[in-house]
């Protein structure tokens, strides 16, 4: 498998550090609104990874943090806490506010089918283990104090910006939207790893550690909740491409700084969702979410389709025409899939070479549009329906899409149809079409068909016999 690793600018083969298991990290929600779809595309990519290298054959283990303290409204710590904020919005506390984006989180990842990861960690559960990186960091250099809090020194690293030449100009005050200076830094790239109660008085989450009662700065929960659960090296780490700075590039920092040695082998990014007028941002106030899609009538198996139809390294342009492609798509794919019926032989041969294109896309740096392209290739393969079933039920180990399990509801569909459409005069009509067509007489079938659909019944071959139904 050759993935894109955005450390090296590069597709490299896949190698994980044990044969035994590939350790994966993916950065998890700040629980304090709703998920927007734009978010969900990185989950929904994240998930088919996992996916992905379970079908093909390692044997994954995947942690997720949730962000519940920590996360200020900018890249240069400053601003008020985003679980702050929420509560603050809705009148809770910063708990109940966790506790209810987490679970609303968790129903939209369902609704779109996207794996549980197999540890799931809240930032508040590790307090431990950042006051123990933190003072670990301070003891090497690589941290001081100041104004009461304590910040990674960047000055220590022969370099920072591992994911991009960046110029050291970069973390101006006002070239980036957001970012105000902190005058307690050394240097303009510096980052806070503890903040104490002298930077936000009205701060909701407190503990006591060495330098004051304070709380972890939102870098450091990635570092070491994934050291907890993955130990000192990591295979994958993926998240959003807006993530790559500063978040992960500070998360490289620290965890490296702290170990000694490098920390991650792969970073998987994800491009952004956009719209007409930029990327999709909670900060703007209006966002759309996989509920407010269902309320207009979408299937969130559309939505999923409507991702896995781009690859994940190009930003992706969602409007309501877009996603309407996407649901005429899915619509005629399970349309299709719901012709099929599950007899015949399974033949091996053929099966083989169908899963031969699909895995080489999954291996081609996840190309899912080609996965997608490849279960048009079995629709379109001349074999056995039986075969043609296997082979999707196969793929959608991966695209997760719910494939044949909606095909089989429109066979349910169209079968009562047809049962509560029954009419002895228009039976007595397909009878004598069908007695037609037997007798090779085409000229009189066809004008039974056409009087059938002057008359609003649609005919429907099947191996099983002519039904109709009512349009």
């Amino acid at each position: 498998m050759y993935l894109y690793n955005s450390l090296s600018h590069k597709k490299e083969l896949f190698q994980p550090n044990s044969p035994d298991i590939v350790k994966m990290y993916t950065c998890g929600p700040t629980v304090y609104h709703y998920a927007h779809i734009g978010n969900l595309r990185t989950y929904i990519m994240e998930d088919v990874l996992e996916k992905s290298l379970r079908y093909l054959g390692y044997n994954v283990k995947r942690v997720m943090n949730i962000t519940d303290v920590g996360h200020l409204a900018s890249d240069a710590d400053t601003g008020e806490d985003k679980m702050l904020k929420g509560a603050k919005r809705e009148n809770k506390t910063v708990m109940e506010i966790a506790q209810y984006y987490t679970d609303a989180f968790f129903a939209d990842c369902d609704k779109l089918n996207i794996k549980k990861p197999d540890v799931v960690e809240p930032a508040t559960n590790c307090i431990d283990e950042y006051i123990h990186m933190v003072q670990t960091l301070l003891e090497k250099g690589n941290a001081y104090l100041a104004g009461g809090n304590v910040y990674f020194d960047t000055s220590t690293l022969e370099k920072y910006y591992v994911f991009n030449d960046h110029d050291e100009e970069d973390l101006n005050v006002g070239v980036r939207e957001g970012v105000e200076e902190d005058s307690n830094k050394r240097n303009k790239n510096d980052f806070v790893l503890w903040f104490t109660k002298s930077k936000f008085e009205d701060q909701a989450l407190k503990w006591d550690s060495p330098w004051g009662v304070g709380y972890p700065g939102w870098h450091i929960e990635c570092s070491c909740i994934s050291m907890k659960h993955l130990g000192e090296d990591i295979d994958i780490h993926a998240g959003g491409i807006d993530n790559a700075f500063p978040h992960h590039t500070n998360e490289i920092a620290q965890s490296e700084s702290f170990l000694g040695h490098k920390w991650c082998n792969y970073w998987f990014h994800v491009h952004h969702l956009n719209t007409d007028t930029g990327k999709m941002s909670k900060s703007k106030g209006e966002f759309l979410t996989v509920s407010l899609l269902e309320q207009k009538g979408y299937n969130p198996m559309a939505y999923r389709l409507f991702c896995l139809q781009s690859h994940y390294r190009r930003n992706l342009v969602f409007s309501w025409e877009n996603l309407d492609n996407a649901v005429v798509a899915y619509d005629k794919l399970v349309a299709k899939i719901a012709t099929l019926q599950d007899n015949g032989d399974v033949d091996a041969n053929v099966l083989q070479a169908l899963k031969e294109r699909f895995v080489n896309a999954l291996n081609g740096d996840l190309n899912t549009s080609l996965a997608i392209t490849a279960v048009y290739d079995v629709l379109k393969a001349k074999t056995t329906d039986a075969t043609k079933l296997a082979a999707i039920a196969d793929f959608d180990k991966v695209l997760s899409l719910d494939l044949l399990k909606a095909a089989n509801t429109v066979r349910k569909q169209q079968e009562q149809e047809t049962a509560a459409s029954a009419d002895p005069e228009i039976d007595a009509l397909v009878a004598a079409r069908t007695q037609a067509k037997k007798d090779k007489n085409y000229a009189e079938a066809d004008r039974i068909r056409d009087e059938l659909k002057s008359r609003g019944i649609e005919i429907i071959d099947t191996p099983q016999g002519t039904k109709w139904r009512k349009v």
